[in-house]
């Protein structure tokens, strides 16, 4: 059955172009057209819609949407762009449209649009979430991988994997694979993608879990700019429900781009010779200072390899880090052995006290995203 589409643009030649594009095609059926937002929502009930394509950057488009989205619940909705706007495109997200296309497509574009955007979950913007830590061997790849594999399992939405640390990235490795397309093809490529066309430059790792892979020499990290990683993670965000990068350890621009835009960065530090709490110190104080009395919403620490793993060892270590400490890790040998042999996708052992902490930080993760 073809789509009922209404089409709301202002600009005749573009609306002329849309119409006869979706009319050539059988999987469309113009129900009807407007100029604006505002003169669209009340008529266009009688049409029964099974899809907007609206212009999103006309004054009072974005204010309207969620009205839209109220009145026509079973609808599909496309907000249309000239150019690419991450911010216009999460605004878009937050007032609950389907996702957001470039003018001009034609209809398979369409039909691609649809289909990426149905797999990604809630029609809400991607929860982004940064794993940081203030120097290496402190479980951050780990953890990022077993999150992503839970948060996909327990909501059923879309979650990307994207390996930052540009020169030592181990996620390939974690699950056995090598990928065809890198991060440093999506920063160099990223002015002239679309969510549709970026989609590919992600390896499926399995259900709903996909991943954009570090390079493979470290001398192709200087071929990534900040701003490049920026826009790379602002549009995997379209296509994906949660969103994690695995960063590198300490701060650089790279670094302090992306964590800016993070809805959680999760600071990690391993406990071994002490001088660990000393430096997830210095980190928190960094983050303060950027962030003011905000930073403790979305900056979380985590402690990894925790011995004894208690509540009273959590709490003796927040009073040496002088911040709260938000999570404890315990260690788990075999866990590492499961990450080290690349068969992380093939099985979580669950029955591990540090699965089971991992699960109730998943969770939490899950409970804010929503």
């Amino acid at each position: 059955m073809a789509y009922r589409v209404i089409v709301v643009e202002d600009e005749p030649d573009m609306l002329d172009d849309i119409v006869a594009t979706l009319r050539k095609s059988p999987d469309f059926e113009i129900a009807s057209t407007y100029k604006t937002a505002p003169a669209a929502i009340n008529p266009s009930g009688m049409f029964r819609p099974d899809l907007f394509l609206m212009d999103i950057e006309e004054e009072g488009a974005l204010e309207i949407l969620p009205d839209f989205v109220s009145k026509f619940t079973g609808a599909y909705i496309l907000g249309m762009m000239d150019q690419w706007d991450p911010v216009i495109a999460k605004r878009a997200l937050a007032g609950g449209a389907t996702g957001c296309v470039l003018k001009p497509f034609t209809a398979k574009e369409i039909l691609e649009y649809l289909q990426l955007y149905s797999a990604r979950g809630q029609r809400k913007p991607a929860c982004l979430i940064s794993f940081f830590s203030p120097k290496g061997r402190a479980g951050r790849t780990t953890l990022a991988a077993i999150l992503a594999l839970l948060i996909a399992e327990k909501t059923g939405e879309r979650v990307a994997l994207i390996d930052a640390d540009l020169q030592f990235g181990d996620l390939p490795i974690f699950f056995d694979i090598e990928p065809q397309r890198t991060v440093v093809d999506a920063a160099q490529d990223i002015k002239l993608l679309t969510p549709v066309t970026f989609a590919p430059y992600f390896y499926q790792i399995k259900d709903g879990v996909s991943l954009l892979s570090s390079p493979d020499r470290p001398e192709y990290a200087e071929l990534v700019t900040p701003e490049a990683l920026t826009e790379v993670v602002q549009m995997s965000q379209n296509i994906f429900r949660y969103v994690m990068v695995d960063l590198p350890a300490g701060f650089n621009p790279l670094v302090l781009n992306v964590c800016r835009i993070s809805d959680l960065v999760l600071v990690m530090t391993m406990i071994n010779s002490g001088f660990e709490i000393n430096h997830a110190k210095k980190a928190m104080e960094m983050f303060e200072s950027q962030r003011g009395d905000g930073y403790s919403r979305t900056v979380k620490t985590v402690f990894t390899r925790v011995n004894p793993f208690t509540e009273e060892e959590r709490i003796k270590i927040a009073l040496q880090l002088g911040y709260a400490v938000d999570a404890i890790i315990p260690n788990e040998y075999r866990m590492i052995s499961v990450a080290n042999s690349g068969r992380l996708a093939q099985g979580l052992p669950m029955d591990t006290l540090l699965m089971k902490t991992i699960s109730n930080i998943a969770d939490r993760i899950i409970g804010e995203g929503r």
